[in-house]
Parts: C-alpha cells; sequence; structure tokens
C-alpha cells in the first residue's frame, strides 16, 4: 500500500502542475499548492492509523498545556505581574500557542526538514529549478496532515474560553482574526530566517531548539514576566504579538492602533526573510556547479 501511494502522489502533483503551469499570479500559485496538499492528503489517509494516534496525542498534549496554566489557578485566582488574567482569558492565549504550533508542525516543520535533506544531499537543484518561487517550493511543498489536530484543538479552546466569557462584538472578532494572520506571517518568517542558513550551516537543530524556546513562552501572557523579557518577547522576537496582543485585542484591552504595529512588524519579517532566502540562493553553490 506504502508503495501505491508513493508511485501515485508524484504522478499526481506532476499531472496537476502541468494542467495549471500556464495560470498567472496568485490563482496559479494556489492551484499548485491545492495540488501539493491534496496528493498529500490522499497518501496520509492510506494510513488511517495514524490519525487515532496523532489526535490521541494531539489531546494529550493539548490537556497537558492547559493543565500547566491550570496549576498556577489553584493558587491564586488571576495571573500576571498584574494581576490581569483570570482562567478563562489566560486560555485565550493557551488556544493560540497551541493553534500556532499546530499550523507550524502542519505546513512548515515538514519542508523544514526536506529542505536540510535537500542542503545535506546535494539536492536542492531540483527545487531551485522549478517554474516556481524556490522560496514558496520549498517552504510550503510538504504537509503533515496528522498534526492539524494540534491547530483544532487550539481553536477549540479559543472557543472554549469564549463561551464562558462576554462575547466580544463583531469589530473587535475582525481586529483579532486580523492579528492572526499577521502572527502566522510573522512565525512564518521567524522560520525562515533560520532555516535559510541551512545553505551555509546544514545542522540547524540547536538554532531552531532556541526559537522554540521563546515561543514556549508563548503559553503564559507575556505580562507575568519582568520588563525586560516582555521587550524581548514583543520586539526582538515577536512572541507577545502571536499570542498575548491578539488575546489582549479579543478583551478589549488593546486599540485598533496595536494592528499597525503587528503589520509593520509582519511585513518587516517576511521583506527580510524573503530578501535573506534570495541573497542565500544566489550564493548557493549548487551539485551542478
Amino acid at each position: 500500500m506504502g508503495n501505491r501511494s508513493e508511485r501515485y502522489v508524484p504522478a499526481y502533483v506532476a499531472a496537476r502542475f502541468e494542467a495549471v503551469r500556464g495560470g498567472g499570479g496568485v490563482i496559479r500559485y494556489l492551484k499548485v499548492l491545492g495540488a501539493f496538499y491534496k496528493a498529500a492528503i490522499l497518501a496520509d489517509l492510506e494510513y488511517r492509523a495514524n490519525f487515532v494516534t496523532h489526535v490521541l496525542l494531539s489531546v494529550v498534549g493539548g490537556t497537558a498545556t492547559v493543565a500547566t496554566v491550570g496549576i498556577f489557578f489553584l493558587h491564586t485566582d488571576r495571573l500576571g505581574r498584574d494581576q490581569s488574567w483570570s482562567f478563562h482569558e489566560a486560555l485565550i492565549v493557551i488556544g493560540l500557542f497551541q493553534l500556532f504550533i499546530g499550523l507550524v508542525d502542519t505546513f512548515i516543520t515538514p519542508n523544514v526538514q526536506e529542505f536540510t535533506e535537500h542542503i545535506r544531499l546535494g539536492t536542492m537543484d531540483f527545487i531551485l529549478t522549478k517554474p516556481l518561487n524556490s522560496q514558496f517550493h520549498a517552504s510550503l511543498r510538504r504537509i503533515n496532515l496528522w498534526r492539524f489536530a494540534d491547530a483544532l484543538i487550539g481553536a477549540g479552546v479559543i472557543a472554549y474560553a469564549l463561551s464562558r466569557l462576554p462575547a466580544p462584538p463583531p469589530d473587535r472578532l475582525l481586529l483579532f482574526l486580523g492579528l492572526g494572520v499577521c502572527a502566522a506571517i510573522m512565525l512564518y518568517s521567524l522560520v525562515m530566517l533560520l532555516i535559510t542558513s541551512a545553505f551555509w550551516f546544514v545542522q540547524l537543530e540547536n538554532v531552531m531548539e532556541l526559537l522554540f524556546t521563546f515561543y514556549e513562552a508563548g503559553r503564559f501572557p507575556v505580562t507575568i514576566f519582568p520588563a525586560w523579557l516582555r521587550l524581548v518577547l514583543t520586539f526582538v522576537v515577536p512572541i507577545a504579538f502571536i499570542t498575548t496582543i491578539p488575546a489582549e485585542v479579543l478583551l478589549g484591552r488593546r486599540t485598533a492602533e496595536i494592528a499597525l504595529a503587528a503589520v509593520a512588524i509582519a511585513a518587516i519579517l517576511f521583506t527580510a526573510c524573503t530578501l535573506y532566502w534570495r541573497f542565500a540562493v544566489r550564493h548557493y553553490s549548487s551539485a551542478s556547479s
């Protein structure tokens, strides 16, 4: 069964790619992305036992994340240096943390692993010579369907927390969703800034671990940390813009002006990772050179 899927997936992608390669702009790339993901999903669905296993692991992991914060509330009714977070308010931060780690593990991590293997084996030429944007192809081609359960659990935690709190008005919900898009771009850009260094330094495990060590701080509201660390988590490694600040907006603690900062940081990081990628590609010594 595994051999059949391995033969089918490349053939399916090749056929779909030929069908859409004549298109242009964003629509073309969305169609290519759809072909990649449909092929990956069809292959993954042949191993449905993996789905059950990963969902169970995701439930356990999500429960552990909620329990970690719940432990603090065994001894206090409010969390933070200013005592501003109730349990259900903090759950929104936890849900965002779980949602975004699920999205990273679904859409980015499989490509990071494959990308570093291409560099190590000298097969990166196959990516760079395709008639597609190489950053798009290298960073979004693969998908790990089973890890999407983490993202769904995160969304479920947010929904549960909101059901226990006063309903936010529609404009606040829209702003929250917009900040979520900015947060996804920031997280993608941070990962790409690190993995692009694999063009020169193949072993990046320790560097990636450093990023996710910072991200682990995002499971808590950044207001619980000292002032210097809050600054680091807001403007150096902007984890606050991924979890805490969207939650604060949803709770009405931030004005719409914070969205301008989020858009600016997301744009700067995305531009930086794109320019760095282009620089790395220009200076890449391919296996055929």
